[in-house]
């Protein structure tokens, strides 16, 4: 194996790390194993989560929420998505909206308007801004109004 496959590798299975959830149905169990009853159950494809701990073929994560469970391997999904401003979220509120922008930094022009808890696909982070499209629209968001990248993290 190459340098460059083994450190990917080795990055795969670093803990904790952003994934997203494969299926629209996930049963998200109180233990590592079928055994264990159901605590919660996932109905959004492409929801972002955060691997805490491995156990066979069985993911501990946690959701921008803070609910934490187990998963099987399989219906998690390597795939980069985020959460935008999923902490501005108030029962009975409006949801705020953050722009997607034509250009990283402050200097872009908004491309569309995107509400709290709208699911992006990530393309690229530089550790401040992300690249990312929100159905047929792409741009770019802070970093810091993103749940599902680590602050800091860069992607290419």
């Amino acid at each position: 194996m190459s340098a460059v496959a083994q450190d990917a590798s080795a990055q795969a299975n670093q803990e904790p790390r952003f994934a997203s959830l494969k299926a629209s149905k996930v049963n998200l169990r109180k233990g590592p194993g079928l055994d264990y009853p159901i605590a919660w159950v996932f109905r959004r494809a492409g929801l972002p989560v955060k691997i805490i701990r491995e156990y066979e073929s069985w993911r501990e994560i946690t959701d921008a929420e803070g609910t934490k469970g187990w998963v099987l391997r399989t219906l998690i999904s390597g795939r980069r998505t985020a959460q935008v401003l999923p902490w501005e979220l108030k029962k009975g509120e409006p949801r705020p909206q953050e722009p997607l922008s034509d250009w990283p930094g402050r200097g872009g022009s908004a491309v569309a308007m995107v509400e709290a808890g709208v699911i992006a696909d990530i393309h690229t982070c530089d550790g401040s801004w992300c690249s990312v499209s929100v159905g047929d629209y792409k741009g770019y968001i802070a970093q810091g109004k993103l749940w599902g990248v680590a602050k800091g993290e860069v992607l290419e």
